[in-house]
């Protein structure tokens, strides 16, 4: 996470601190300065004047991040904003400031006084949940589960459909705009601030374009993100499945600041956090755990290698082996700790989800057998799905960003 202390710039009437600029009909509606061509920074595709979606910009300054974060730790007891300006650094007229903004806006609400201390009662603040949703869509190669998450990260709808990623890319496109638009129904279209598309890797988290996903080559070089942007008319993000996993467990809170996130389902993954945020590398290459070769002479991978621990894996778990996958599962989880001092391991993914203990144990014994130091092995709270809705949310709080 980063630093928790602000910068002066908001009582100076810097950009943090200036009024951000308003679009007809909605306070917090996308600008026409977000533009219309594909972007080519690290940040969502955005769509034209006059879309859904809050303005992310303004959401996004640091100090509001700051004062938004602490509200949403807070709970509905709230915070008061002398306790804001002190935890972050900022002056009580910059604290003011921002918060004024955010009840205007409809992001913040009062939760009822403080006890007086001698002076009179201070007014304490909440976050108001619903006043940002996002979009959490994992497309998976046989299914898309998607979820519509508040500002706490609570999920407030869910939907499943079954999905063939080989059916082509208008199909998927298809199915994926008709999950996102059932979900965001009947909400206020300023509150739906966007849309977090979770996917097989590879693929180019910066642009929001597939290479060769493993037993799909025909998506080498979708543009999903812009695709979808359009589509939706809403700011989209795409990354790696394990990715946005790992990014919502660093988010909720996964007990430690350095994991590798391990996903096994259609396919094998990792997701990488050190130090609260996501390792992505610089072309979104970090993570790419099952291709890993552990056995020179096994067998064929659906990457075109032989020996990935991802065929042993799944080979393993077809035969009801679920005991060797574990073990197989364990001899990367160990590689992985070696290599990069990992505080924590966690499992995810259907496979797993259906036979737990038998991971965990499996895991936890291979690994304990070639660590040096404690590492804990458990089962990941929280879904891809979830975590493709922090795309968009997390770095309204400024948290989760590398």
């Amino acid at each position: 996470m980063e630093s928790t202390r602000g910068t002066t710039g908001e009582a100076a009437g810097t950009p943090d601190g200036a009024e951000p600029p308003r679009a007809a009909g909605s306070t917090w509606a996308a600008e026409s300065t977000w533009g219309t061509e594909p972007a080519r920074a690290t940040g969502p595709a955005m769509p034209r004047a006059g879309a859904g979606g809050a303005n992310l910009l303004a959401l996004r300054s640091h100090n509001t991040a700051l004062v938004l974060d602490l509200l949403r730790t807070a709970g509905a007891a709230g915070i008061s904003r002398l306790e804001l300006a002190e935890r972050t650094g900022l002056t009580p007229q910059a604290v003011s400031k921002i918060t004024a903004r955010l009840r205007a806006d409809g992001f913040v609400a009062e939760a009822g006084r403080r006890a007086s201390t001698g002076g009179k009662p201070a007014t304490a603040l909440r976050l108001v949940p619903e006043a940002g949703l996002a979009v959490g869509l994992h497309l998976d190669r046989d299914e898309l589960r998607a979820v519509l998450v508040d500002l706490t990260g609570a999920v407030r709808a869910e939907h499943r459909a079954p999905l063939d990623l080989g059916a082509g890319q208008d199909a998927v496109v298809e199915e994926a705009v008709r999950a996102a638009r059932t979900l965001s129904d009947g909400w206020a279209p300023e509150a739906v601030l966007g849309v977090g598309a979770a996917v097989p890797g590879p693929l180019d988290h910066r642009s929001g374009v597939l290479h060769r996903v493993t037993g799909f080559p025909e998506w080498d070089g979708f543009p999903l993100r812009d695709v979808l942007a359009r589509r939706l008319r809403l700011p989209v993000v795409v990354d790696k499945d394990t990715n946005a996993a790992a990014l919502g467990l660093a988010v909720t809170g996964s007990g430690a600041e350095s994991f590798a996130y391990l996903h096994l389902g259609t396919g094998l993954g990792a997701g990488l956090v050190f130090g609260g945020s996501v390792h992505r590398g610089a072309r979104t290459g970090a993570g790419e755990f099952g291709h890993q070769v552990v056995q020179m002479d096994g067998p064929p991978c659906g990457c075109g290698g032989r020996g990935c621990i991802e065929a042993l894996c799944l080979a393993a778990v077809e035969r009801g082996d679920l005991e060797g996958a574990a073990r197989t599962l364990g001899v990367g989880a160990a590689n992985l700790v070696a290599l990069l001092d990992i505080d924590l391991v966690l499992l995810g993914g259907r496979t797993v989800a259906r036979a737990p203990e038998p991971f965990v144990r499996g895991v936890r014994e291979v690994v304990g057998a070639r660590a040096s130091w404690d590492v804990p092995v458990r089962i990941a709270a929280g879904g891809v799905a979830e975590g493709a809705a922090q795309l968009l949310l997390a770095p309204v709080f400024g948290r989760g960003v590398g």
